[in-house]
């Protein structure tokens, strides 16, 4: 049967089928062109230092907090990361540190972490308008919804708190009356470990380098949690008449379909109208320094708006690391973003581990004391007084991190798209 349908094509002359596929072939070209990253004249996000520094204990202090939300049984895996950043880092900078709950705290959590934190903690209930389902949302439908999603073996997706969780951190947190008087936040999470020394102030340098967001780890969304976020992003997006910035670029992987059959392709989970895909690329939000005016301008909440009444936080288990990420590359410039890849950083089984760098650990430094490296110091190393060991700089694909760095890097694997 087959045979029989390819034979007549067979007798077409050459320069007939030529004539016909080319013009096809010339548009998926060129669709794939527009869609390439520009490569910048030279790097755009160099680490802010690439050795130990001197604690400047003196210096102006940006307006910040350390955020992070947690419940009473988590007592522990808080106490670890807590005394985690404290030794690595606010031990010379003496940031606040603001605990969130969904509940009213244990005694025994707030006299447990206070002390750790050195009495620069403070403990706040999220209120119950902000932790539940929004208005106009049928409530019992969302609940089947969510429990079905377990059941279909979505990660986390069958846990309520946890779908409100994440619409509380993509848009009610920026809003939230304990914040307010901040402009800086560095979310933590429990069972954090801080690997390496962070010696210099990353408010100060994020301000001073008019940064807008950081991030460690850059992975990979579990696309069944999200299929139709990244289209009703693209579609706000277009509704705004929003330019294609470098960044949303690198999130995106068009399609090989030729106009007009690319079309037909959004019907497809995580693509946009024109049928082109989200690559699922993100950044890892358990660890986000960020200024939250980002967040708070009318720009990002009105996006955050149209995405809450889509419904898509509970009759889909839309990730607050997705919506931060899409958004910020539909929204800021490339340059606004960090990688701190100095940072030595574990959350669950992933990490990031810098090597040491050569020459630079300040072994007379008596700031520094207690600060001992169990990591020996290697050629190209950018770490201060790191614990793991940087012969192994993570755990986890580099795919996604060489994408979202695509934009502010001249150094590119050979696979990227580039022009």
């Amino acid at each position: 049967m087959l045979r029989r349908l390819i034979r007549p094509a067979r007798r077409l002359p050459v320069w007939l089928l030529l004539s016909v596929t080319a013009p096809f072939v010339l548009e998926v070209l060129l669709h794939m062109w527009r869609w390439s990253v520009p490569r910048p004249a030279a790097e755009l996000d160099a680490p802010f230092f690439t050795a130990c520094q001197e604690p400047d204990v003196g210096a102006r202090r940006e307006n910040a907090v350390l955020v992070m939300l947690a419940r009473n049984h988590e007592l522990e895996k808080a106490n670890k990361t807590i005394t985690s950043i404290d030794s690595h880092f606010n031990r010379w900078f003496n940031y606040p540190v603001l605990f969130l709950n969904d509940e009213p705290w244990s005694p025994r959590f707030v006299d447990v972490l206070n002390k750790t934190a050195r009495g620069l903690a403070t403990f706040e209930v999220v209120p119950r308008n902000q932790w539940t389902f929004p208005e106009g949302v049928d409530v019992d439908a969302a609940k089947q919804n969510i429990k079905e999603q377990g059941e279909r073996g979505i990660p986390h997706a069958g846990e309520e708190g946890y779908h409100h969780m994440c619409r509380f951190y993509s848009g009610k947190f920026y809003q939230l009356d304990a914040l307010k008087k901040y402009k800086w936040y560095w979310r933590l999470e429990p069972d954090v470990d801080f690997t390496c020394a962070i010696t210099y102030d990353p408010f100060v340098q994020m301000a001073r380098h008019k940064k807008v967001y950081g991030f460690t780890i850059a992975l990979w969304e579990v696309g069944k949690s999200c299929p139709n976020l990244f289209r009703s992003m693209a579609d706000w997006k277009e509704m705004m008449d929003i330019p294609t910035r470098g960044l949303w670029k690198a999130m995106v992987s068009p399609s090989w379909v030729p106009y007009p059959f690319r079309r037909f392709m959004s019907w497809l989970p995580y693509r946009d109208a024109r049928g082109d895909e989200w690559n699922l690329c993100h950044y890892w939000s358990n660890f986000e320094i960020a200024d939250m005016d980002f967040f708070r301008t009318r720009a990002y909440q009105d996006l955050f708006e149209y995405l809450d009444k889509k419904g898509g936080f509970y009759f889909e288990r839309w990730g607050d690391a997705a919506v931060h990420s899409l958004a910020v590359a539909m929204l800021a410039d490339p340059r606004q973003v960090h990688h701190f890849e100095d940072f030595g950083y574990r959350h669950d089984q992933l990490f990031q581990c810098p090597a040491n760098a050569p020459g630079g650990q300040l072994p007379n430094s008596k700031l520094l004391l207690g600060s001992a490296t169990s990591s020996p110091e290697m050629e190209n190393g950018i770490g201060c007084r790191c614990e793991c060991d940087g012969r192994t700089t993570s755990n986890h694909p580099g795919s996604c991190l060489n994408l979202l760095k695509s934009p502010t890097t001249i150094k590119r694997p050979w696979y990227s798209r580039s022009s």
